[in-house]
């Protein structure tokens, strides 16, 4: 008997070392594979990353609207139902996925080849969310720093960026006698004018702004009547200031990569609700709170037959928790391989829903202090989005006493619950770019491109129409591409890879099973794939062209807009052909290869140990050889064909390791 032959190969650098054993008797091979590839410092800084990527903006200036828009109490039904069949399970699929590959989210398809594009698409998402995001925290850098003054500026009309509009006198009086005061400050009513001239003091009345609205909008903003004016383009110094300290803060907090960022989401993880304990402990002593709660809580249920109110709550906890942008994976990705993701992803989702919850007891009931401080219903008083965080808000807290601390404490809030999502976002951008190229050893260098990158492009919403770009990129960038990337995601892992195999790898990592073991198996290929087919429905069907304001976009933006958006998902079948164009064979055999798992896929235990999954190496061509191929066809991933039939081809199957 010939003796053995040994083939020792090494490569190695700084980042991996491969030793491949070749036996020419048996031809087997064992690889062993150094993956030097950060971990969290504890258990802690990974809990504080994730709460701090769900607990975000939204939180704050959105869910409170939605829930008192959506019948108040009983909005908490289907927002906890979509939680279970939505939320939940995403939230836990994409934490055992990243956690189990250690990848990043594009190479993190090595579980199923042809869908790397999810990754690619995923990528672009974080990417167009960075860029926009980055820019509403320059915002709260300039009102915190607008804030340290004896007298908040936007507290008079006395300013030169103030117009005629701005409302200079106090309305309450005259509007809780159901009145209408004029620009001059005298106070008419109904029996007193002719219904022209009391149509003509009203529509006036609904025109007058208040200081708030014109010192975000005229002063910070110095925004345009729209795209068309050609002066648009002219940057306000101030804010691009703010964009670039924006920067840089999430450069210093990620350039040493998860050492760095699990030491700063300490501060903007668990400050936020230091500020908003504060805030609350301050708005129940306020006139006006209960008004404010009653109108935030008080359940409408004949709310609950209406189909929009459970499309909020669906779309509500798909875009609070965050899934599909590839930050969970990301941040996943860096734990140690037995951590117990199933009890981590509980419990973020639950916290992210109280807090939400918890959040409308401050927002309202300072909303509705404001209310009874105008004379005004707390409907007209309240707002979402940029709206209320940077309008009626900041009004509210200018009539409060020492408004500066109040002020101070609350874009500190802002900017902490900004700050911990946009540090996630940016690292995914950052990590998907160091997996794919292969770059770790240069991290930091990649780490200043993206920031760097990223400043130059958000100068662009630091110009008089800036924020007409920003609403463009956040209607369009992470809303339809997202759904479509989370409906074909589930479906990949789920159906071709398998999800029984999913489950062998959770129980690999866990120990066990995850139970309740038939709901994780129900929801992952049947329910939430379904829910999140129809929220990406009825997201189309609630579309509406762009606008802010009265002003609307013009065609041409809301067309790049969904360039932008189906540029995302578009990565996916373009990557596909793709690899299949890098494959030889039969068509239908590349798809077959290109669905089965990457020789690298999952621990190297696994890769070793594991003699159910057939492994094929993605990256060599199908067919190059006869043993090759014919070992294809032995594959556990392909079904038998019997001799007295007709051969016309590789049969696929789903595999399935163990039944669960």
């Amino acid at each position: 008997m010939p003796k053995p032959q040994r083939n020792l190969n090494m490569e190695s650098d700084a980042t991996e070392i491969r030793i491949t054993v070749n036996r020419a008797d048996d031809d087997k091979s064992i690889s062993i594979t150094g993956n030097d590839r950060d971990v969290w410092g504890n258990k802690l800084e990974f809990i504080l990353s994730c709460l701090s990527f769900a607990v975000g903006l939204g939180n704050i200036w959105r869910f409170p609207y939605l829930c008192y828009r959506n019948g108040g109490g009983a909005f908490l039904i289907p927002y906890v139902l979509m939680l279970l069949v939505t939320g939940l399970p995403l939230f836990f699929f994409e934490l055992s996925l990243g956690q189990f590959g250690r990848e990043g989210p594009i190479t993190i398809w090595k579980v199923v080849p042809l869908f790397q594009g999810v990754g690619v698409g995923m990528f672009m998402i974080a990417f167009f969310i960075a860029l926009y995001y980055n820019v509403i925290i320059a915002w709260a850098f300039f009102y915190l720093f607008s804030s340290f003054t004896a007298e908040l500026p936007w507290q008079s009309c006395d300013h030169w960026w103030n117009t005629a509009a701005c409302r200079r006198f106090d309305t309450k009086n005259c509007t809780a006698h159901e009145g209408i005061m004029s620009a001059n400050g005298t106070c008419f009513f109904e029996n007193q004018l002719t219904e022209t001239e009391w149509k003509d003091l009203n529509a006036t009345s609904q025109s007058m702004k208040l200081p708030a609205d014109e010192f975000f909008h005229n002063f910070m903003l110095d925004i345009t009547e729209g795209f068309h004016e050609p002066d648009g383009h002219i940057l306000q110094w101030r804010l691009c200031l703010c964009l670039i300290l924006s920067w840089v803060v999430v450069f210093l907090g990620l350039f040493k990569g998860v050492s760095s960022m699990g030491k700063a989401v300490y501060f903007t993880a668990l400050f936020p609700y230091t500020v908003l304990v504060i805030l609350f402990a301050r708005a129940v002593t306020l006139d006006g709170y209960i008004n404010g709660i009653s109108f935030y809580i008080t359940p409408q249920w004949e709310k609950l037959l209406n189909a929009r109110v459970w499309g909020d709550a669906a779309m509500q906890i798909f875009f609070s928790l965050g899934p599909c942008w590839g930050g969970l994976i990301t941040l996943a990705s860096y734990n140690k391989f037995t951590n117990n993701c199933l009890r981590d992803a509980i419990f973020i989702s639950v916290a992210n829903c109280l807090t939400s919850f918890f959040s409308g007891f401050v927002i309202f009931g300072i909303v509705g202090f404001m209310a009874h401080e105008m004379g005004v219903p707390v409907d007209q008083a309240a707002d979402e989005g940029a709206g209320l965080a940077f309008i009626a808000y900041p009004e509210a807290v200018a009539r409060l006493p020492i408004s500066p601390l109040w002020s101070i404490l609350f874009f500190v809030m802002l900017l902490t619950l900004g700050l911990g999502s946009q540090f996630t976002i940016v690292q995914t951008v950052i990590t998907c770019l160091v997996d794919f190229l292969g770059a770790r050893r240069h991290y930091k260098k990649m780490c200043l491109l993206v920031c760097m990158t990223g400043c130059g492009i958000g100068l662009t919403m630091c110009t008089r129409h800036g924020m007409y770009i920003l609403q463009l990129l956040d209607n369009y960038s992470g809303t339809y591409s997202a759904l479509m990337i989370g409906c074909v995601e589930l479906i990949a892992v789920s159906w071709v890879y398998g999800v029984d195999n999913f489950m062998e790898d959770i129980k690999m990592m866990l120990g066990k099973l995850p139970a309740p073991l038939y709901y994780w198996r129900t929801v992952w290929k049947y329910i939430t794939p379904t829910s999140v087919f129809v929220i990406l429905i009825f997201t189309f069907l609630d579309y509406s062209p762009s606008d802010y304001g009265d002003y609307k976009f013009p065609v041409w933006a809301d067309v790049l807009g969904w360039l932008i958006s189906f540029s995302c998902f578009s990565a996916v079948p373009i990557r596909a052909a793709w690899l299949m164009a890098g494959k030889s064979g039969p068509l239908w055999a590349r798809v077959q290869q290109l669905c089965r798992p990457d020789a690298e896929w999952g621990p190297d235990r696994r890769r070793t140990d594991d003699a159910t999954l057939n492994y094929i190496d993605s990256k060599t061509p199908l067919a190059n050889d006869d043993e090759q191929y014919e070992m294809d066809r032995e594959s556990p991933y392909l079904t038998r064909v019997s001799e007295d039939e007709e051969d016309d081809g590789l049969h696929m199957k789903t595999p399935s390791r163990a039944k669960v």
